[in-house]
């Protein structure tokens, strides 16, 4: 296999207990690419922060190939992340990915790595994604973030992708861009992978394949209601947005989903609270707020009976060690 003098060199760093899935998916169309051009199209390098093999999130361990400084050669570093990636507040894995951005290196992340990169500050004036778990508590932490639900999204020299297997259209539309869409095209086929998906595609299932609903009027609550989760509405007011009246509206729930509306809302709501808890620093105050709980001791006794424990509970078992 040869090796053209423009190859290209992606650095991977990776942040322990990374989603594999995602590694995966970023690094597998380069050696695809490689393979099927017959030549070295693409190089790609580890990293770690002390230079010392990093376990992914099932427990396997990956050794770095390259010293944590050395990053001579690299045009895009990738930070490859995933459960905990809230806990790292590093101020010199910040200074570095600083440093990349000032030699106009492109700065990338999978999962949840979009975090560090707005922790970091280069990701002012960017549009940037996440893992749509993690989207709301990045938005809370950074609230002037240009934060889209997007698969993936390349905004000048940042490149940022939801995790997953959106790795893969990311890896596939940087491919296309460079190489053409003819070696995209054939890597997506050697993947078993139909179509490369556009960015703009959705993250998460459509609601009516998740909930197994099918009546317009349901969806449109339910969609209502996640878009005002913090400042909440009234069943009557969802009713009227919908066109129902309340007990159309009350009917329809317990028809459908076996509920009424009002439970069916404060589970969304208790739902993005524990995504708060697990994945953000705010304070317990601030996620309650965050989820439209103005009292701290009713958003405690909800939380304990949805989840079997408080919310103080859930976040200091968030931070224990693991064995």
């Amino acid at each position: 296999m040869t090796e053209p003098q423009d190859v290209e060199h992606i650095g991977f760093f990776l942040v322990p207990e990374f989603s594999m899935l995602s590694f995966a998916a970023a690094v597998e169309p380069l050696r695809m690419a490689n393979r099927i051009r017959d030549e070295s199209l693409y190089c790609w390098h580890l990293f770690s922060r002390d230079d010392q093999p990093v376990p992914a999130s099932n427990g396997m361990p990956f050794a770095p190939t390259r010293r944590f400084e050395d990053t001579d050669g690299i045009g895009t570093m990738i930070v490859v992340a995933g459960i905990g990636a809230d806990m790292v507040k590093d101020e010199g894995l910040n200074r570095w990915l600083r440093q990349l951005s000032r030699k106009q290196i492109t700065l990338g992340s999978t999962s949840t790595g979009s975090l560090l990169l707005a922790r970091a500050g280069v990701l002012r004036q960017h549009s940037c994604t996440i893992h749509w778990e993690n989207q709301e508590s990045l938005q809370e932490e950074f609230p002037d973030l240009r934060v889209t639900g997007e698969l993936y999204e390349m905004d000048d020299r940042i490149i940022t992708c939801s995790g997953g297997l959106a790795g893969l259209d990311m890896m596939l539309q940087l491919i296309a861009l460079k190489h053409g869409e003819a070696l995209a095209n054939a890597v997506a086929e050697q993947c078993i992978h139909p179509s490369i998906r556009p960015a703009h595609d959705s993250q998460r299932m459509a609601i009516q394949t998740r909930l197994n609903i099918h009546h317009p009027r349901l969806i449109r609550a339910i969609e209502v209601m996640r878009s005002h989760l913090e400042e909440l509405l009234s069943c009557h007011q969802v009713a009227d947005r919908v066109g129902l009246s309340s007990r159309q509206l009350e009917r329809l729930f317990k028809q459908q989903l076996g509920t009424s509306p009002a439970s069916f809302y404060l589970e969304l709501r208790l739902e993005k609270a524990r995504h708060l808890l697990l994945q953000s620093s705010l304070s317990t105050l601030q996620v309650g707020m965050a989820c439209g709980f103005a009292s701290s001791s009713y958003f405690s006794r909800c939380y304990q009976q949805k989840y079997g424990c408080s919310p103080r509970q859930e976040r200091q078992a968030k931070r224990q060690p693991r064995s």
